[in-house]
């Protein structure tokens, strides 16, 4: 999957889930990767985190290769959730990246580890917490406004993170191909010289949202082939 998303974006990819009709599911903004620049791509082993690291161990033992565990605490500030051992253990088990929607911590050793982890900052301080763990603990994990589970899959890079069902994914990645390839001529002939007003025949498009005020941007796009929009 990494190497199906190795010259695409989650920009490309939230792109053609508007244009599939993909529901759209991004993580909350502000979400970062240690290390830097590193991307991630595979399927969600979902856990919720509950102030003790067994969940994460617990996963472990399910994991397949490539797997992404995606963490859920609740988007708390209040604590670091994961740090260097539990991102060894990951390593070792074949986790080919974390997501968490909280806080990590040992971030000197985690560049040194080189996994990517995808978190929305640091924090010294671990749990202190013990709390009792819900059924679905260990299959399904909440991610802002979303519910992600084992039938998803996950997009992380430095513009952000992004959950599309499996089943959906070849149409989306192949939407997202077809946008990709059409921005990369759009980008070279504006290069070249002919700006992207003169590509979308914006001029066009004034004249004829003057007549027509329903007629939108996105319509006019779709005409004439550009997608600098969905």
């Amino acid at each position: 999957m990494l190497k199906e998303f190795a010259e695409l974006s989650t920009p490309l990819i939230a792109d053609a889930c508007v244009r599939a009709g993909v529901p759209l599911r991004a993580a909350p903004p502000g979400i970062a990767c240690v290390p830097a620049g590193r991307r991630i791509a595979g399927r969600a082993l979902p856990v919720r985190h509950y102030g003790s690291v067994d969940v994460f161990l617990e996963a472990f033992s399910s994991a397949e290769p490539g797997d992404v565990l995606v963490i859920d605490n609740g988007g708390r500030t209040d604590e670091a959730c994961v740090g260097d051992l539990a991102v060894l253990e990951a390593q070792a088990a074949g986790i080919s990246g974390l997501v968490v929607w909280g806080l990590h911590r040992d971030t000197p050793e985690l560049a040194a580890i080189g996994l990517p982890v995808f978190s929305y900052g640091s924090y010294p301080p671990g749990p202190v917490r013990l709390d009792e763990r819900e059924p679905e603990a260990r299959t399904a994990a909440r991610f802002g406004d979303h519910v992600v589970d084992g039938g998803d899959l996950v997009f992380g890079d430095a513009d952000g993170v992004l959950f599309v069902a499996s089943d959906r994914a070849a149409e989306v990645l192949a939407a997202a191909q077809r946008i990709h390839a059409t921005e990369r001529e759009q980008a070279r002939r504006i290069r070249a010289g002919e700006p992207l007003r003169a590509q979308t025949s914006f001029a066009d498009y004034l004249t004829r949202k003057a007549a027509d005020p329903s007629y939108t941007f996105r319509a006019h796009l779709r005409r004439t082939g550009g997608a600098i929009e969905e």
